[in-house]
């Protein structure tokens, strides 16, 4: 359930340069809840994305609203490199790529 709460949270911060939020676009590559501690794998559209220096904190801030939350840690990671086929269906289809 706290998984649950955590992904409709992640689904409040939106990519700076493309107006959908960054679970539908597929930058989040995993999400594991242990212990009320949360650790996000996730990526950047690309490295040298302007919210590089601002994204992993504003997910943080945002799953720690959740009161069960005791500690997040958000992991970026590379590989795989983000591409448009990780989008999530409702994020193409708002973005017109179909």
């Amino acid at each position: 359930m706290l998984t649950a709460q955590v992904i409709e949270k992640l689904k409040t911060v939106y990519d700076p340069e493309i107006p959908v939020d960054i679970y539908s676009l597929g930058l989040i590559y995993n999400v594991d809840v242990g212990n009320n501690d949360v650790f996000i794998t996730m990526t950047l559209t690309t490295a040298t994305c302007p919210a590089a220096a601002y994204m992993p904190e504003e997910v943080e801030r945002v799953v720690k609203e959740i009161p069960q939350v005791r500690d997040v840690h958000v992991h970026i990671v590379w590989d795989p490199k983000w591409n448009k086929s990780m989008m999530k269906e409702e994020a193409k289809k708002e973005l017109g790529l179909y």
